[in-house]
C-alpha cells in the first residue's frame, strides 16, 4: 500500500485520487466537472451509481451510492422502519431515501480540513459504501418486492454461515 500511496502524491483534489482509483479499478466513470465524479461499479446483486463530490470550502468528500430501484408510496413505511434498524448497525454513513422520487441510496462524507488526503482514505470512503450497499441490498429488496416487513427482511439477509459443511 505505501508504495501505492506514493503515486497520488501529486493530487490536491480527492476527486482526482478517486479517478485514479476507478482506473485501476476499471469501474467505468464520468467527471463532469472538476468536483465531481461518477462511477459504476458492479456488485453481487446489482450495478451500484456512485456519486463524489468534493467541496472545497468544507474540505469534504461526499460519497452517494445508488441503488437500481425505488420505494413506492405503499412501502415508505416499511423502508423508513428498515434505513432505521439498518442504521442503527452502521458505523461509518447512513442509508436516506430521496422522497421526491423514491430513489435509496447510501451516503457518507470524508471531512478532510487540514488533512493531507491519501488513497488508503477515499479507498476507505469507497469500500465502505459497496460493502454496506451489498450486505443490505436484499433488505431493501425484500421489503420492496416481497413485501417483507422490515425485521423479516433484516432476519432472512443477516443469516451468518458458521462452521464447515
Amino acid at each position: 500500500m505505501a508504495s501505492m500511496e506514493a503515486t497520488y502524491d501529486h493530487f490536491k483534489n480527492p476527486v482526482d485520487m478517486v479517478e485514479q482509483i476507478a482506473t485501476i479499478r476499471d469501474w467505468s466513470f464520468e467527471r463532469s466537472t472538476p468536483d465531481e465524479l461518477s462511477l459504476t461499479v458492479a456488485g453481487s446483486w446489482c450495478d451500484y451509481h456512485v456519486s463524489l463530490n468534493w467541496r472545497e470550502d468544507l474540505e469534504a468528500l461526499h460519497l452517494a451510492c445508488a441503488f437500481d430501484f425505488r420505494a413506492t408510496h405503499a412501502r415508505l413505511p416499511e423502508v423508513y422502519r428498515l434505513m432505521a434498524n439498518i442504521n442503527e448497525q452502521l458505523w461509518l454513513g447512513h442509508f436516506d431515501l430521496w422522497r421526491q422520487d423514491g430513489m435509496l441510496l447510501y451516503r457518507n462524507g470524508l471531512l478532510l480540513a487540514g488533512a493531507k488526503t491519501h488513497v488508503g482514505q477515499c479507498e476507505g470512503l469507497l469500500t465502505a459504501a459497496l460493502e454496506a450497499c451489498e450486505r443490505y441490498y436484499q433488505s431493501f429488496q425484500f421489503v420492496l418486492w416481497a413485501g417483507k416487513s422490515a425485521e423479516e427482511a433484516l432476519a432472512a439477509t443477516m443469516l451468518e454461515t458458521q462452521g464447515t459443511a
